[in-house]
């Protein structure tokens, strides 16, 4: 499963190119960007994503899964939606980017309370910002955060700078991989 997920986010999330370089959320500049919702959003890699997440998670004794919308949405959907085929339902929740000036004013959106132990979830992590920003506003909800889980880890610090938050964090592919599979698909057949 995990093979074919790096196959389509090759193949619809992953782009190259040396001029010009591509502008990160952090402000960096990359020769590689990977937009993710065209993997999330897709109907095989949600079903990937979901039970890969779930395999994850087997060990975990976490209610919810959720993190900073728009990215970490179709992810938490996918494992809530196969958890709950196992037998084994694991909610998911928003984190908003902006607490809206009316109704709740909630940060957080779903049927999530505090002193429920949850997952966050990333699409991609670069330097951790966003993720650490969902952790926060996670803790100050009154959830407990046991893990944090990204689909990519750029492999540029964010990992680590993760960890003064959380204790766990995995992720389900690295920079390496993709960019090993990446090579392969370019290298001419012998």
């Amino acid at each position: 499963m995990k093979r074919r997920l790096a196959e389509i986010i090759l193949e619809k999330s992953f782009q190259y190119r040396d001029d010009p370089p591509f502008t990160l959320a952090s402000g960096k500049t990359s020769n590689y960007y990977f937009n993710c919702k065209s993997t999330t959003l897709d109907p095989e890699g949600m079903y990937l994503i979901g039970n890969i997440l779930f395999n994850m998670l087997h060990d975990a004794d976490v209610t919810a899964a959720g993190g900073l919308t728009l990215g970490a949405d179709p992810i938490a959907n996918a494992l809530s939606l196969v958890s709950y085929q196992k037998n084994k339902p694991i909610k998911s929740f928003v984190v908003r980017k902006d607490v809206k000036s009316h109704g709740t004013k909630s940060p957080i959106e779903g049927n999530v309370m505090p002193g429920e132990r949850v997952v966050i979830i990333d699409d991609v992590i670069t330097t951790g910002g966003s993720t650490i920003t969902a952790i926060e506003m996670a803790k100050e909800a009154g959830l407990i955060v046991d893990r944090v889980i990204a689909l990519i880890d750029r492999q540029e610090g964010g990992m680590e700078n993760i960890k003064k938050y959380v204790d766990r964090i995995d992720a389900v592919l690295t920079r390496s991989e993709i960019m090993d599979l990446y090579t392969q698909h370019r290298e001419p057949a012998t």
